[in-house]
């Protein structure tokens, strides 16, 4: 079996992202398991615009397109705004489902969101869904992680202190990887 590769995408760019929190969590709750790089800077994408959309987009751009272009997955973690996902987020999806090779369809993608409120990402996580599926993504659907009352759940240094949460993290990696063989295969 070849090393698998998760590409973890922060849907917020807070410097104390609960958010970025989870995703280094899931990093420590698989020893072992498939590398999870995560990608926690989407500010530095432009804001998608169709004409620069060329031969030769920005390079920031480029380079998020090839990191999900060699990932096996992605983990998506997202905050809740307005009821709905970050616009940073949202455009990184416009950058990559427009590419010229579709670099979502088919691309096995796990969703988790953390928030203070006691909706967790909920809302959020189901546009975010929507949004996924008009792309063609392979979305985990079980479990579902929102982590709600998120500062009760990690330490002062953004640990996950939450035996419940970790639990739930553990069983998505898990059913993302399982998503991931048959990906893999006809790579």
């Amino acid at each position: 079996m070849n090393e698998l590769n998760i590409l973890a995408l922060s849907g917020s760019l807070r410097a104390q992202s609960h958010n970025t929190a989870l995703l280094h969590a899931a990093r420590t709750l698989i020893p072992g398991g498939p590398a999870i790089d995560i990608d926690d800077d989407l500010g530095r994408l432009p804001l998608y615009n169709q004409d620069l959309d060329s031969g030769t987009p920005p390079v920031p751009v480029a380079e998020f397109r090839a990191r999900i272009a060699v990932a096996d997955a992605l983990l998506i973690a997202t905050p809740e705004h307005n009821a709905s996902v970050p616009a940073a987020l949202k455009n990184a999806i416009d950058w990559a489902s427009t590419a010229p090779e579709g670099l979502l369809r088919g691309k096995p993608v796990a969703i988790v969101g953390a928030s203070p409120g006691p909706f967790g990402s909920v809302r959020a996580q189901l546009a975010l869904r929507q949004i996924l599926a008009a792309v063609g993504a392979e979305v985990v659907v079980k479990p579902e992680v929102t982590v709600f009352h998120c500062d009760t759940r990690f330490t002062g240094e953004r640990r996950l202190s939450d035996p419940y949460t970790a639990d739930l993290l553990r069983e998505l990696l898990d059913a993302l990887s399982r998503k991931i063989h048959p990906y893999t295969a006809a790579k």
